[in-house]
């Protein structure tokens, strides 16, 4: 059969009656929002590639109300009831196929699963070992990375010189997700570089997915083009991936080695068990349920999620310090009267700090403030559709909350949510703390809470007294101006661009 001109404009005819009138006929055709996210992703694919939306949909909402449309079947919610309805523990919300592009195409990975059972399965197969109880072992991994990280600041101070918090932050999350994962350091602390091109690559891979998540029927084709296009050693996600199986390998050389000193007794003092030994003790005990695959996912997870998190949370609780000088006094103030006591070690224990309240309420009202990830947390509506905010949502819809969108509301956190305020956290009302802490989600809600979140908390409370003890930081004059804010980019990491300060060791003279 020959095409003629005719049959292909005809066939552009239909195409565009139907994204004509796919708005008119669809249910949620009232709800409002741009008028090119009724017709097209288009919009949200351009939003994300200026890589500022968790800005754009605190505006949204302030422009259309509690339900806003951002495509033409994804719409973001500000509504009381909507986080435990959307993201509640038993509820069937699925994630959206934006979540795709996040794992290798045809393998299995925890934090992209988009099957509730399988998803639910799999996390029981790691929960013990993410559980705070577990990680509290490897305080001693968190100190060796915690005190190189002060060696660099003390050599930078020396130096003068003004530096990049948030690259320091992630040459020590890296490093300590390194130890507990695989048991060695990267080399970030040793070198202040980009060991291995690891933070380029993560990089490219969160432009990737991100932008790509829009497309997931195209993620298959464009991972393996990327990746051919790039070498050997791939792009993204496939240079961690192969990144990580090289770690692995050399690993398991290290452990036959290990075994042959245990059957000569020359051995050291025994170490807490990294990650890794552990995973392969499970899968040698049952390698069918717990299977190769899962050992290679987590270890990827780690190094994907195990860095930037940290570094962001920690560069925005020491930015809004220094932002505000009062709350960075009260910090110290506690410090000082816990270390007066003795009830704070040289390096700071885990439960040493968990009596910290001024500590504690900082940490929390930072993530309050910026929280790590910045765009919604996408579910599909299941099969009974579901009434959010007074209104009906049929099957398929995806629906969704922005941590940033939640974290501002004023309904939440008062009058004052755009400001930040330790002090709120110490309310004796139980009723306001009980508010604010069912709409605190840095590390999201429910069944799907990010795993991790016990090893980026055991390095935030370890560093934080221990640097804000020894170091005075300050920033540059005009980042240190009221008004001023430092600069972002949003690629589902909330990452600071600009986030320069100078470093000072405590009780020297300038």
């Amino acid at each position: 059969m020959v095409i003629s001109p005719h049959h292909v404009l005809a066939a552009l005819v239909l195409v565009v009656v139907v994204v004509l009138l796919k708005p008119i006929v669809n249910p949620l055709r009232h709800v409002r929002g741009p008028w090119l996210a009724r017709f097209s992703d288009v919009w949200y694919l351009r939003q994300l590639s200026r890589g500022s939306f968790e800005q754009e949909n605190q505006k949204l909402h302030q422009t259309y109300g509690p339900i806003v449309r951002y495509g033409p079947n994804r719409y973001s919610i500000c509504e009381p009831s909507a986080a435990k309805t959307i993201y509640g523990h038993g509820t069937q919300f699925a994630k959206s196929t934006w979540y795709s592009s996040w794992a290798t195409p045809g393998s299995w990975s925890l934090f992209p699963d988009q099957d509730i059972k399988r998803h639910a399965h799999g996390r029981s197969l790691f929960q013990s070992t993410y559980s705070m109880t577990a990680l509290v072992s490897y305080e001693p991994f968190v100190d060796e990375c915690g005190t190189l990280f002060c060696q660099r600041l003390q050599e930078v101070a020396e130096r003068g010189e003004p530096v990049d918090m948030r690259h320091w932050f992630q040459c020590y999350a890296f490093d300590v997700i390194g130890l507990i994962t695989f048991g060695n350091r990267f080399g970030f602390l040793d070198r202040g570089e980009d060991v291995g091109s690891l933070i380029q690559a993560l990089d490219g891979h969160l432009y990737y997915a991100t932008l790509v998540g829009l497309l997931p029927s195209l993620h298959p084709l464009l991972y393996k083009i990327r990746n051919l296009w790039a070498g050997s050693k791939g792009s993204g996600r496939g240079y961690l991936l192969n990144f990580t199986l090289e770690q692995i390998a050399h690993h398991r050389a290290g452990a036959d080695a290990m075994l042959e000193k245990e059957a000569t007794g020359d051995t050291d003092e025994a170490r807490t068990e990294p990650f890794l030994s552990k995973f392969l003790a499970k899968h040698a005990e049952n390698p069918e349920k717990f299977s190769h695959q899962h050992i290679v996912a987590s270890c990827v997870s780690n190094i994907v999620a195990g860095s930037d998190t940290t570094a962001i949370s920690l560069s925005a609780i020491l930015y809004y310090l220094l932002k505000n000088p009062t709350c960075l006094q009260s910090l110290r103030a506690e410090i000082d009267e816990f270390q007066s006591r003795g009830q704070l070690s040289n390096y700071p224990s885990f439960k040493e700090t968990q009596q910290m309240t001024y500590l504690q309420a900082t940490i929390k009202e930072a993530l309050r403030m910026h929280p790590a990830t910045g765009l919604p947390l996408e579910r599909v509506v299941p099969r009974d559709g579901i009434e959010i905010a007074g209104r009906h949502f049929p099957k398929g819809a995806i629906v969704g909350i922005n941590t940033w969108v939640e974290h501002r509301n004023p309904a939440y956190f008062g009058q004052d949510a755009d400001q930040f305020r330790p002090e709120r956290w110490l309310t004796k009302d139980t009723e306001e703390l009980s508010r604010m802490n069912q709409h605190w989600m840095p590390f999201g809600l429910g069944s799907r809470t990010c795993i991790g979140r016990h090893i980026s908390m055991l390095e935030i409370t370890k560093v934080i007294p221990r640097i804000v003890r020894d170091f005075d930081f300050e920033l540059s004059p005009s980042a240190a101006r009221q008004e001023a804010t430092w600069s972002t980019q949003n690629l589902w990491f909330v990452k600071p661009t600009d986030f320069i300060v100078r470093v000072k060791a405590r009780g020297k003279a300038p």
